[in-house]
């Protein structure tokens, strides 16, 4: 026997550069249900965009079928084939036997054909006759005594599928030529090799079968065509096929297709054919005969559940109907069929050459290491098994699959649903987290620069004060010495330094605010500081003070007397805030080369609206002679002469009324260091 070898690419040096299943790139969505639906795994993410292998892929159209947005589409050849009859060279319309459920409603099949004769082909032939010629030689195949058993080649998806991702299996598919194949070599018998043969079917992978075809076409190209040319029912003239006319052959594109053909046993409990169509079918199938389990049945695989489901068709809806029409079609064929005619071509053509060899193209990926594995598992958040969600929403059945496909450079980690979320929701918390310290940065700019503003303010005050006010109390402390003995007089010079004085202080707390006075460093206990700022207040009775220190390192360079001064006067502010009695807390921490005084209280808090105006100078909320509103702002000035900080948090909310006020004062350890931002 001569056989003939398979050439799975026509005119392959020109070609070569022809994508035949592609994505339109600027369509597609990042939904991954290409890589689901994929098969061979032919399918690349890369920038969440699905890329097709042209070397992995088998054209099985899978991705055409279930691309909702149209990004995966497939190489056509209408323009080409156009040409191709207008030129002076005979061609004849092979026609795949799926015809029925794709022009379902044309009355018969006479006005379909001459609607393709419209379109200017000399000759319309039926596949189905070449499908009957492979049926019968499929059955001479598996009726011959031996331990041999076959896989069906009829399908370009599946023999593709087995030369690439399972090659050792290829001396198993049956050494016969496919349906399309058989009829081109009727043809071409019957014509002469001259006689362009192009293939009208379901199916895009036959666009890549055998270079003995000239062309193949879709239903969807062949109705685009149709349209085109306006090509209807109404101005053009019904007309049958040309001889040789097909037997059971016709039923080839359901499921069962060649079993029926040629009336082999298909009863479970006697057949030895097993049955797999669909992408998750015919793969198991594969998987079970290569492991043994099944290697006693032959396999009649298809990659679509029937032809009749072809990517090539123009709708893949309407399954049963589908089969009604082909079946319908087929018996209405058998009632009218020349018995006689039909035996004589069958008799005259199998005794054509119609072998062909197959060749292994492994495209078959190295599995990555275990380690490979875990460290792609443990960048989609997979740690351990019960983090394998196996949802399947990547595109793949398990996370594992998932991980394999990211060593092997198919795929992405962000195509991990569950974790991309998980990322995101991170991502946006990191983001609040950020917006917020934003905002109190932002904030404390603002409350910085009106307080440099009015620090300039207050010191040149203070400064124009200071000598005038330094004369006034000078001659008032004379005058009382002098006038000591007079009661009368006396009273009111007492009376005009007391005033003079106080008038020195508040100058003197404006420069402190203004950070014009000067920082005495000494190396002070902190915890002893804070002991003897409550020391230095009367606490009341219903008050109860606390200091704690969480400092592994109790000494600092600071101020001791404006430190004194800052702890006194924020105790005093926090008993004067619980006049019912309360809670107050000194507590002392350190934070990298700084140490933190929080001045703590159980008060009434500070109202939201005074928030930003408790650090002004002047800004009190006690009534008039009680308080200057010079004491947080000279404990900020003080803050800041030793750059450092200070801020403050309070709950006093509406809905849940006085819950305490925090100062923190953070300040350098060392004296010379500056506040981090």
């Amino acid at each position: 026997m001569n056989l003939s070898e398979r050439n799975t690419t026509p005119n392959k040096d020109e070609q070569k550069d022809i994508k035949l299943v592609y994505t339109q790139m600027e369509r597609c969505r990042r939904c991954y249900t290409c890589v689901r639906e994929c098969p061979a795994k032919a399918i690349r993410i890369e920038g969440g965009q699905a890329e097709v292998i042209q070397e992995r892929c088998i054209a099985c159209g899978n991705c055409v079928k279930v691309c909702s947005q149209d990004a995966k589409v497939f190489h056509r050849d209408t323009e080409a084939l156009d040409h191709l009859l207008k030129s002076d060279q005979e061609v004849a319309a092979i026609i795949a036997p799926a015809f029925p459920a794709e022009f379902m409603t044309l009355p018969k099949h006479q006005t379909f054909v001459g609607m393709i004769r419209g379109l200017g082909f000399d000759y319309v032939n039926e596949v189905a006759f070449g499908a009957d010629l492979i049926a019968n030689k499929f059955k001479e195949l598996i009726e011959k005594k031996g331990h041999r058993k076959y896989i069906s080649a009829d399908c370009p998806a599946i023999v593709s599928f087995i030369e690439k991702y399972h090659p050792h299996l290829v001396q198993f598919l049956a050494p016969i030529v496919s349906p399309m194949v058989a009829t081109a070599r009727v043809l071409r018998k019957k014509h002469g090799n001259h006689l362009k043969v192009v293939f009208v079917g379901p199916c895009i992978a036959k666009k890549n079968e055998s270079s003995e075809i000239d062309m193949a076409i879709t239903f969807r190209e062949l109705r685009e065509m149709l349209e085109h040319k306006m090509v209807t029912p109404g101005n053009t003239t019904p007309s049958g096929f040309d001889p040789p006319l097909s037997g059971k052959g016709a039923i080839f594109p359901v499921s069962r297709g060649l079993i029926q053909a040629v009336n082999l046993d298909d009863d479970v409990s006697r057949g030895d054919i097993i049955v797999a169509e669909g992408r998750e079918n015919f793969q198991e199938a594969i998987r079970e005969f290569e492991s043994g389990l099944i290697r006693q049945e032959h396999l009649e695989l298809l990659c679509c559940e029937g032809c009749i489901m072809g990517a090539g068709m123009t709708s893949s809806v309407n399954r049963y109907a589908k089969r009604s029409f082909i079946k319908n079609y087929v018996k209405s064929k058998l009632n009218l069929i020349n018995t006689k005619q039909w035996e004589k071509e069958m008799e005259e053509y199998l005794k054509l050459d119609l072998s062909l060899n197959f060749k292994e193209n492994d495209q078959r990926l190295a599995l990555p290491s275990r380690e490979n594995i875990q460290n792609a598992l443990k960048n989609m958040g997979k740690y351990d098994p019960k983090d394998h969600l196996n949802c399947g929403a990547c595109g793949y059945d398990t996370c594992e699959e998932h991980a394999i496909a990211i060593c092997k450079g198919l795929a992405e980690t962000e195509m991990c649903l569950p974790h991309t979320i998980e990322s995101l929701h991170n991502s946006v918390e990191k983001l609040n987290v950020s917006n917020q310290k934003l905002e109190s940065t932002r904030q404390a700019l603002k409350q910085s620069e009106k307080m440099a503003s009015m620090g300039q303010l207050s010191a040149g005050i203070a400064h124009e004060l200071n000598n005038p006010l330094g004369v006034v109390i000078m001659y008032a402390n004379i005058l009382l010495e002098e006038m000591a003995q007079k009661e009368d007089v006396s009273e009111d010079l007492k009376l005009i330094v007391e005033q003079a004085d106080r008038c020195k202080r508040i100058v003197s707390g404006l420069l402190n605010f203004a950070r014009k006075n000067q920082v005495s460093y000494t190396e002070v206990n902190v915890e002893e500081l804070a002991r003897q700022s409550i020391q230095s207040i009367i606490v009341p009775q219903n008050v109860k003070a606390i200091i704690e220190c969480n400092t592994s390192n109790k000494e600092a360079e600071l101020d001791e007397e404006q430190m004194l001064q800052v702890l006194s006067n924020l105790s005093k502010n926090a008993i004067e805030a619980m006049p019912d009695g309360g809670k107050l807390t000194i507590r002392i921490e350190e934070d990298k080369d700084h140490v933190v005084f929080l001045v703590i209280d159980t008060g009434e808090g500070i109202p939201p609206e005074n928030m930003d105006k408790i650090f002004e100078p002047f800004f009190t909320t006690k009534g008039i002679g009680k308080g200057t509103g010079l004491g947080l702002a000279t404990i900020y000035g003080i803050a800041k002469m030793h750059n450092g900080q200070i801020t403050v948090e309070s709950n006093s909310l509406p809905e849940k009324g006085p819950t305490g006020t925090t100062f923190k004062v953070r300040l350098p350890r060392y004296a010379g260091k500056t506040e981090e931002k």
